[in-house]
């Protein structure tokens, strides 16, 4: 790649930083709050999972408002919540305060250019927040520098059927995954794309991972609420209604749109990942 093109490509990737940030920033409260951040199932099931204990310093990746790292907290002897949006951190703060938290400390920082010394922490964390990601290949590669060795790593996100070389196998797999994608960024703009399970697989595999545990989970989505907490437009708002009525069969069997009284309502498909640092 010549030196024109390298710089074009980094300042479309700190434009999608940028616009996340903005994204996000006006709109930390309504995080605080969402049922689904704040008391979705994944939080107790990583706590369950994890077995966290007092011996472990833990860093949340992309904390948002703090519910993973707040969750945590009371388990471990330290815990760090980084996220890229400063009024993200000011709410995750103003909880921890009010929690009564006080192992808990917030940083600003890149997810892929953590600013942290090499194997500083026994636990990573990063839930409902690496589809927004620009490089997701980088964050794990930071994730597994600042890991000491046998040293976990918990993500949990949405997923698609398939969005990679690997799912055009799968040609109808692929086509719901970039239908999903779509709709997903409509609603908000700095979401960059959710992965497949396969491809986190090849991800924990690429970066040094042994995978302990995966699972699945549907989780269902109110339309309305879920536009509104990003503030779309009532324009957007009503293309996302389009979308999801009229949906391709494929992508109907994978979101199952369904209208209940005046809601709509949908499925999200949630993955949690756990995987053992191996280093040499």
């Amino acid at each position: 790649m010549d030196q024109e093109k390298q710089i074009d490509e980094i300042d479309s990737q700190w434009s999608k930083k940028q616009l996340v940030m903005r994204q996000f920033g006006d709109k930390a409260s309504a995080y605080s709050t969402s049922v689904i951040h704040s008391k979705g199932q994944s939080l107790s099931r990583l706590i369950e999972l994890l077995e966290p204990d007092s011996n472990l310093i833990m860093l949340d990746i992309a904390t948002a408002a703090g519910h993973t790292a707040h969750a945590l907290a009371p388990y471990v002897r330290e815990a760090v919540g980084l996220d890229i949006t400063i009024d993200m951190l000011r709410v995750a703060s103003a909880e921890a305060k009010r929690k009564g938290l006080e192992n808990v400390v917030h940083l600003a920082a890149d997810a892929e250019r953590l600013p942290f010394a090499c194997e500083r922490y026994d636990l990573v964390t990063c839930r409902i927040a690496a589809h927004h990601f620009t490089h997701v290949s980088l964050f794990m590669t930071e994730v597994a520098r600042v890991l000491r060795a046998d040293g976990r790593l918990a993500i949990v996100d949405n997923v698609v059927p398939g969005s990679s070389y690997r799912a055009r196998k799968k040609q109808k797999d692929y086509n719901v995954g970039r239908y999903v994608n779509a709709f997903e960024s409509l609603r908000d703009p700095g979401h960059n794309s959710c992965l497949s399970l396969e491809e986190w697989q090849e991800q924990f595999y690429q970066a040094g991972f042994q995978i302990l545990h995966q699972e699945t989970a549907g989780k269902e989505i109110e339309l309305s609420e879920w536009a509104a907490r990003m503030k779309v437009t009532p324009e957007n708002t009503t293309r996302l209604k389009v979308m999801l009525l009229q949906a391709p069969g494929e992508v109907a069997d994978f979101l199952l749109p369904a209208i209940q009284g005046e809601q709509i309502k949908f499925r999200l498909t949630e993955m949690l990942m756990i995987g053992r640092l191996w280093r040499a």
